[in-house]
């Protein structure tokens, strides 16, 4: 009896062991499900994304594996078709298994919270916060070790200067306006606007977002970012682009008929190049863009028979020395 007892510890034990090992290897993989890391910020999320699989794997195959090894080595044998023994409750297990879910709740809440208050969102809270201030660091990344399998990166791309940039005072300031349905940045170091908003690599920037009309939402999935922009507010959002490439924003608030189109290319490029982009933008004379939205409600418009609904008349196509 008491080696079976030892064999059915260590059998639990090892299986334990082999649980774990596997949940963290499947929390390690995340982060190749997700973009390749753009922004310092996206550490941050990331390592979240990964905690929250790694937890999931752990209780999705414990419970699995707890029900298979049930079906497979307590089940009735052939041609028995009595009952089971009779067990009444048991506090202790119903204490324990009330008490761990609710534990694990507060643990998930805090940490959440925690990357939420260093990443700086602060979303409707804006408002709220105008009279009763409430401090919140602005965002800032994690230390930048092993990027090069974040999210399929390429460690060469991502210099350990981000991480002191993103402590930094931002050093490039940039206009956003969101409308209806268009992005239109506005660059105040050379006075040029565009439809495409550039970033210098490794380097901090603060937008100061605006809407026009309606609520719209910031969000660039590479850099993990995502921001509210509440109408007749200035909302001002900081993080540091490390990755060079193309990037696609998006509104993710629903805005109206036409939001699907509200999209814009975000290009992250050395500071050199940047600055170099500028220069030459700030030789173009303004002109009105192509608008996707506008576009299809004149084609609407045009029809000689109603179509649906009445909808909101798009805003004007911006007028911009760079339409992308």
């Amino acid at each position: 009896m008491k080696i079976q007892k030892l064999l059915k510890i260590l059998t639990l034990i090892t299986s334990a062991i082999a649980l774990t090992t596997t949940s963290l290897w499947i929390g390690k993989q995340a982060y190749s499900w997700l973009p390749p890391e753009a922004a310092a910020e996206s550490r941050l999320v990331d390592d979240l994304f990964s905690f929250l699989v790694t937890l999931g794997a752990f209780i999705f195959l414990g419970v699995t594996g707890t029900l298979m090894y049930s079906i497979i080595f307590h089940r009735a044998k052939k041609g028995e078709i009595c009952d089971g023994p009779p067990i009444e409750g048991n506090v202790t297990l119903e204490v324990v298994w009330t008490a761990i879910p609710i534990l694990l709740v507060f643990w998930i809440a805090g940490y959440s919270y925690q990357i939420y208050e260093q990443m700086g969102i602060q979303g409707p809270n804006h408002l709220m916060h105008l009279h009763m201030p409430m401090g919140m660091e602005s965002a800032y990344a994690a230390p930048v070790e092993d990027k090069g399998t974040r999210g399929g990166g390429d460690a060469g791309n991502v210099s350990a200067s981000a991480e002191i940039a993103s402590n930094s005072e931002p050093v490039e300031q940039i206009d956003v306006l969101a409308k209806q349905w268009a992005w239109v940045f506005h660059y105040p170091e050379k006075d040029v606007t565009s439809t495409e908003l550039h970033l210098p690599s490794d380097r901090r920037v603060r937008l100061a977002l605006r809407s026009e009309d309606v609520l719209h939402g910031f969000y660039v999935p590479a850099f993990r970012l995502k921001q509210d922009i509440v109408p007749n507010e200035t909302i001002n959002f900081e993080f540091t682009p490390i990755r060079p490439g193309k990037y696609r924003l998006t509104d993710s608030q629903y805005s109206g008929t036409y939001f699907a189109t509200m999209q814009a290319d975000v290009v992250v490029e050395s500071p050199e190049d940047y600055h170099q982009w500028l220069a030459k933008v700030a030789t173009h004379k303004p002109s009105p863009a192509s608008n996707q939205a506008a576009s299809e409600y004149a084609q609407v418009v045009n029809q000689s028979f109603p179509t649906g609904w009445a909808t909101v008349a798009p805003a004007e196509p911006p007028v911009v020395n760079y339409p992308g």
